[in-house]
């Protein structure tokens, strides 16, 4: 049997199970810092050290969060069909979970690059702690490898063709609020291709014009059961 190609585009509520508050928690991080003081180009500039200090934390709180189930069922996939992941999220929970193709959207948390050159992007793979003064080989000051609001998706295009050859997709835990990337649904290659929405909310779907499969659970409950469905479906 041919295997299909599963396209999971992920949100917050993915990682919300592994105790990763979102900005739109009342608690964690975010709590303490408005958005425009430590996630936009302007700040960076007007407060480098609060930036930096902010995404120093973020990094030391991630190294303690393991993937959950819906991270692992959403990997295991990965047997018995074709799966790439588009995530809204910086953290690494679904590689670490063992997903081998995962594009992200805003960023990586993990990872610097330059504020000259884009392209230049470093790892960060001693710890979690980004020094102030920190410089790439081109001689610029390195930055919090993360898009932050106001700038470009640079990978939305990217995103955009992989999900033009999905045969299904899945979403996990996003409110579909949140531009460009809620638009992903309009670039299905037509309106038979199935959607299928792990979230315990209500998420935004009126433009959603597919067959649309709403499973009210939170990711680490919802998508386990959707993996054991198609799984039982497509490998028969």
């Amino acid at each position: 049997m041919e295997r299909k190609r599963i396209v999971v585009f992920t949100g917050a509520g993915v990682s919300a199970d592994s105790g990763i508050a979102t900005f739109r928690d009342a608690d964690g991080l975010w709590a303490n810092y408005r958005i425009e003081e430590v996630c936009t180009p302007e700040a960076l500039q007007r407060n480098r050290s609060k930036v930096i200090e902010f995404y120093n934390l973020r990094r030391r709180e991630s190294l303690t969060k393991k993937p959950n189930a819906g991270h692992e069922a959403i990997a295991s996939m990965e047997e018995w069909a074709d799966v790439t992941v588009i995530t809204q999220n910086v953290d690494n929970l679904h590689e670490q979970a063992g997903s081998k193709r995962v594009v992200h959207l805003h960023g990586e948390l993990m990872k610097l690059r330059s504020e000259r050159n884009p392209e230049l992007i470093y790892d960060i793979n001693d710890g979690w702690e980004q020094d102030l003064d920190a410089r790439g080989e081109d001689g610029a000051l390195l930055r919090p490898h993360i898009v932050f609001f106001g700038e470009s998706v640079p990978m939305f295009d990217a995103a955009c063709r992989i999900v033009q050859s999905a045969d299904i997709l899945i979403i996990v835990g996003t409110s579909l609020a949140v531009y460009p990337a809620a638009s992903l649904v309009y670039y299905l290659r037509d309106r038979n291709v199935p959607i299928y929405l792990v979230d315990p909310g209500s998420p935004d779907t009126a433009m959603i014009r597919n067959p649309l499969t709403h499973i009210k659970e939170r990711g680490a409950v919802g998508v386990p059961q959707l993996v054991e469905q198609l799984r039982n479906e497509l490998t028969k």
